[in-house]
């Protein structure tokens, strides 16, 4: 019995008080509630821009030298490309073209705008997407698409629908048709889902001005290496054998994802002070709670009731308290979830919504332990008003 007293002790008290205990775990779920949001709003805007190349059947990008690892900034060539391929070590590599364009969905007035990131793609090479759905592109030149699954998730598209993109071309705006031939997994890049052509057609359709060079010109190369283990040996060798590139592992790449930093910073940020908010306020509850049982806690100690099992019940108490809360935070999170349309980026999975309950559950001992301080000082005389 001894060892599940400061246990039956917490939850006595906790029921007695319902009340107030039932107060501080809205508190607690509210904190929660918003902790879990800005996890999930972080993890969907990271996927949101780096989906793709996190996900690529690649170990290496290969941009033109002195851009900073900035897609939009790199140009690259079919003789860099070819140079590339040629160098020891390199298994395939496949060009990779970035731009953007809107998807013209419905008729006459009732059209809708839907932004793009186009990407062109070398057929068979690094790069182009694995379809389930469908068939993945074949040709070079053909004026077909393949749809990833953001995208379909706000427009159902079947395989064999023409879909309608609009671009700008010099001053003025022109739309091509694409045939759609497949659907693959979610694969957004800066922020908007993907949809993914041959390169020559890419190198055709895509916004461009007057006067473009008619070479192949396209963003970065994705390198896949016949030893995995080997990518920073290998970045460097490409990068002394082949003039004017560089090359880079693919979180290194994905963190260059214009806004990508910034926006992880931000939520981190706001994550780390809603979570101090949380310690300050179950700090609070507890402290006041302490300080007007401080008389029971003297005639607790004054029948023989130890340090010890003073300090685990209080312990105790904050723990349950700290899970009833977060029990009902995630509920409503969850119940949320459920309600928001896809077009969010919010993503309840992951490694960082586990990371925000971990944090969370740890807040509640944290807050308490300014309060577990005070009550071993307690002395039961001067509790008790019998001191001298």
């Amino acid at each position: 019995m001894e060892p599940m007293l400061p246990f039956y002790l917490a939850a006595k008290e906790i029921v007695r008080n319902k009340s107030r205990f039932f107060a501080v775990c809205g508190v607690i779920g509210l904190i929660t509630l918003l902790v879990l949001f800005i996890a999930a709003l972080g993890e969907g805007l990271a996927q949101a821009g780096k989906q793709y190349i996190e996900n690529l059947d690649a170990e290496l990008l290969v941009y033109q030298e002195g851009v900073d690892f900035s897609i939009p900034a790199s140009r690259l060539g079919r003789g860099t490309l070819n140079s590339i391929g040629r160098v020891p070590g390199v298994a395939a590599v496949g060009p990779l073209g970035f731009s953007v364009g809107a998807v013209l969905i419905g008729e006459g007035e009732n059209v809708q705008k839907v932004d793009v990131s186009l990407i062109g793609v070398e057929p068979g090479l690094p790069g182009a997407p694995i379809v389930f759905a469908g068939q993945p592109l074949i040709s070079r030149r053909a004026n077909e698409v393949v749809l990833d699954q953001n995208f379909l998730a706000q427009n159902n598209i079947p395989i064999g629908e023409t879909i309608q993109l609009r671009v700008t071309q010099g001053t003025e705006e022109k739309i091509y048709k694409l045939v759609v031939v497949g659907h693959t997994t979610g694969k957004q890049y800066s922020f908007l889902p993907g949809l993914f052509v041959p390169m020559l057609t890419w190198d055709k359709i895509r916004p461009q001005g007057e006067g473009v060079a008619n070479d192949l010109v396209f963003n970065v190369a994705a390198v896949r290496l016949e030893n995995a283990a080997e990518r920073e040996i290998m970045g460097e060798r490409i990068a002394s054998v082949v003039r004017n590139v560089e090359a880079t592992d693919l979180v290194t790449a994905y963190e260059a994802v214009p806004g990508y930093t910034a926006q992880q910073s931000t939520v981190n940020t706001q994550k780390g002070f809603t979570l101090l908010i949380a310690v300050l306020v179950i700090g609070g509850f507890f402290q006041i709670q302490t300080l007007q049982k401080v008389g029971q806690i003297g005639m607790l100690k004054a029948i023989g009731a130890s340090n010890w099992l003073v300090g685990v019940t209080l312990v105790a108490q904050v723990v349950l308290t700290t899970i009833i809360g977060i029990t009902l935070g995630g509920t409503a999170a969850w119940l949320l979830s459920l309600a928001l349309p896809p077009g969010i980026p919010i993503q309840f999975q992951g490694p960082a919504i586990v990371t925000a309950v971990v944090s969370l559950l740890a807040i509640g001992p944290i807050g308490g332990l300014v309060s577990v301080r005070t009550l071993l000082k307690v002395e039961p005389l001067t509790a008790l008003g019998l001191g001298i």
